[in-house]
């Protein structure tokens, strides 16, 4: 189990398919605002609450140069349902096999009514336009967290 990425350390790059089907490499993306968040599952109650956060501030983020990515274990065909059922107007991710969730430190062991597993830990990297991690988010509550992502967005930029 890796170790969270530090803030201020260099993002590590990645290649995932989309839920269209084609690749996306964080890279190509270099020169934006990336926020880049994990969420364990999609179509359930806190993750699809907290995609639909980012959905309603897509807008505003768009207008600061921010771009969101999702990212989950669920398979691109999963993602795509995801998207149309509450018009997600972002890419969601799809890391099948957690190797990217691994290398930001957000595959964690978990602890459920003293059953202990691993998978996602609701976590957000914000991504400046050097490719460096700016913030990191960890143990995310779903409920208003687009809205404290968009604030540091706001104070990273400096302007309203």
């Amino acid at each position: 189990m890796a170790d969270w990425i530090e803030e201020g350390s260099k993002a590590p790059d990645f290649t995932l398919p989309t839920h269209d089907g084609t690749q996306l490499k964080l890279s190509s993306l270099k020169g934006s605002t990336v926020i880049l968040y994990f969420y364990p599952k999609d179509d359930t109650p806190g993750c699809t609450k907290e995609a639909c956060g980012f959905r309603d501030l897509k807008a505003k983020l768009a207008k600061h140069g921010a771009v969101v990515l999702g990212i989950s274990p669920d398979s691109p065909q999963s993602h795509e349902s995801f998207r149309k059922k509450y018009s997600l107007p972002f890419t969601l991710l799809a890391d099948e096999g957690h190797v990217v969730a691994e290398k930001y430190g957000a595959w964690r062991e978990k602890n459920m009514y003293g059953k202990k597993s691993m998978g996602i830990a609701r976590s957000t990297f914000v991504i400046d336009a050097a490719g460096k991690v700016a913030k990191v988010f960890k143990a995310v509550r779903a409920e208003g967290h687009a809205e404290q992502v968009f604030d540091l967005i706001v104070s990273l930029k400096g302007d309203a």
